[in-house]
């Protein structure tokens, strides 16, 4: 009795032995498969690199890879470990459930974070921004730094950098400044009321002398007497400039309104600044 009962115990242990074997032998074969599709997804992503390859290196599309590179890892992982619990007894519904009560509480725990990362999709397929861009989204504007999975970094005038969610980004108006092909020019000379109607015709024959010379400014502008102000006559010039650098345009609207306020010095045309006439009645 005795002896059948060792024996029945050793049977046992080999069979517990040689499963023990076999599942280690599965890991490992599971591992190295893991391994081998991992880096064939990482040649995948770089040809696709290489075929969609811009001479931009901030180009939209370039961010994607990096996400798709990671979708696909996680469902090579995810199909290969839950076909091996299953070859190994386990049952596939009861893991797919278990995975679904975790990804519930994880995705009201982390809600934000994947709505982010969706609104990172659409900037990028959308070509809203690329890194450099000046753009104003949110009552922010600046300069786009960083575009993450999560947020876009912009650095602002004051040289602030402040981080707004893609998700926001997503649904809100986003203004690229930097897309835009021109500037508009909008300045108005104001001069006194007491300017004679000879002057206040040469002061805008000057506006339209020194915007003609120069070769940065588009043909189309317009200058005129656009309002009476409570101290002055105001004379407008609207246009555009050939660019589309913020540095560039505030460097042209300058050396504009210096060359403006030089001439009118030469003609003796007054500029206007805010006053007041009182009239004393005699009782």
């Amino acid at each position: 009795m005795i002896d059948e009962i060792l024996a029945y115990t050793d049977k046992i242990g080999k069979v517990f032995s040689a499963f023990k074997v076999s599942m280690i032998l599965g890991i490992i074969i599971n591992i190295i498969i893991i391994f081998v599709l991992f880096k064939l997804t990482e040649m995948f992503i770089r040809n696709l690199k290489n075929r969609f390859k811009t001479s931009e290196n901030n180009a939209p599309i370039n961010y994607i890879f990096p996400i798709l590179e990671k979708v696909i890892k996680f469902l090579i992982a995810f199909i290969i470990i839950a076909s091996f619990l299953q070859s190994q007894g386990y049952s596939l519904t009861s893991l797919i459930a278990g995975f679904g009560i975790t990804g519930l509480a994880v995705g009201f725990a982390a809600q934000q974070t994947i709505a982010s990362m969706f609104g990172t999709i659409a900037v990028l397929t959308d070509k809203v921004y690329k890194i450099g861009d000046y753009i104003k989204v949110n009552n922010v504007e600046g300069t786009v730094e960083t575009i993450s999975i999560r947020s876009t970094k912009i650095r602002t005038l004051e040289n602030f950098v402040v981080t707004v969610p893609n998700d926001i980004v997503a649904d809100s108006i986003v203004s690229n400044v930097s897309m835009a092909h021109k500037r508009r020019l909008d300045v108005s000379f104001g001069v006194t009321y007491d300017t004679s109607d000879e002057k206040l015709q040469q002061a805008m024959n000057i506006i339209k002398e020194i915007i003609s010379k120069r070769v940065d400014v588009n043909e189309g502008y317009t200058v005129f007497v656009d309002a009476l102000d409570a101290s002055s006559i105001n004379i407008r010039l609207l246009g555009y400039l050939k660019t589309k650098s913020y540095d560039t345009f505030v460097r042209i609207k300058s050396e504009i309104c210096l060359a403006v306020i030089q001439r009118f010095r030469q003609e003796n045309i007054d500029f206007a600044f805010p006053s007041q006439t009182i009239y004393m009645a005699k009782e």
